[in-house]
This record gives C-alpha cells, structure tokens and sequence, in this order.
C-alpha cells in the first residue's frame, strides 16, 4: 500500500502565502506523476498543478504566475508553492502520485486526504 501526507494547508489574508508539502510512503518501486488537485464547496476537483518524473510541469491557466509546483524524489514529496492568493484559491487542496509498486509496468493512481487552505478577503 502507498499513503500521501499531505500538509501546509491554513488560513491566509489574500495575497498571502502558503507552501503544502506531500510525502509518499509505502510500497514504492518509482513515482512517475504527480499533481495536486482542488475541489471549492459545490464545484468538481479540478487539476492546479502536476509534475512529471523529469520535472516537466503543468499548471492550470487559473494559477499560473501565482502557484509553482516542485518535487524532490529522493524525499518522495512533491511541494505547491502557493503566491499572491485569492479567495477563489480557498479548496480542499488534494496531492496525487502514479506509483509503480514493483519493476511491472502497472501504475497506481493514489490520493491523499485533503489540506483545507481558506483565502479571506
């Protein structure tokens, strides 16, 4: 089994930071992908940001110039470095990893539980 920890989530004024920080632990071969996710009250999760095994990163049109995700693989945990932020930022933030368990070509999509990060205006 894998498990993400998931942390650095709070309450911050609006242009405030915050840094979430998510660690894998487990049954791991290889870590390929991994993003962080956010779902507001009443709206579908939706992509902030992912990172490829060789650090090629996407981010959503919604975040870019504010929000920079990083990994450190030797720690196994990605970060989302979050800036300039807005009360429409306020979501469960939720980290995902692609593991491989073993030397097979199968990979496993896992979540953690959620970081709650409020934006007040």
């Amino acid at each position: 089994q894998v498990q993400l920890m998931e942390s650095g989530g709070g309450l911050v004024q609006a242009g405030g930071s915050l840094r979430l920080s998510c660690t894998a632990s487990g049954s791991i071969f290889s870590i390929n992908g991994m993003g962080w996710y956010r779902q507001a009250p009443g709206k579908q999760r939706e992509l902030v940001a992912s990172i490829s095994s060789d650090g090629s990163t996407k981010n959503a049109d919604s975040v870019k110039g504010r929000f920079t995700i990083s990994r450190d693989n030797a720690k196994k945990t990605v970060y989302l470095q979050m800036n300039s932020l807005k009360p429409e930022d306020t979501a469960v933030y939720y980290c995902n990893a692609e593991v491989s368990p073993d030397r097979s070509p199968f990979v496993y999509s896992y979540w953690g539980q959620g970081t709650q990060v409020t934006v007040s205006s």
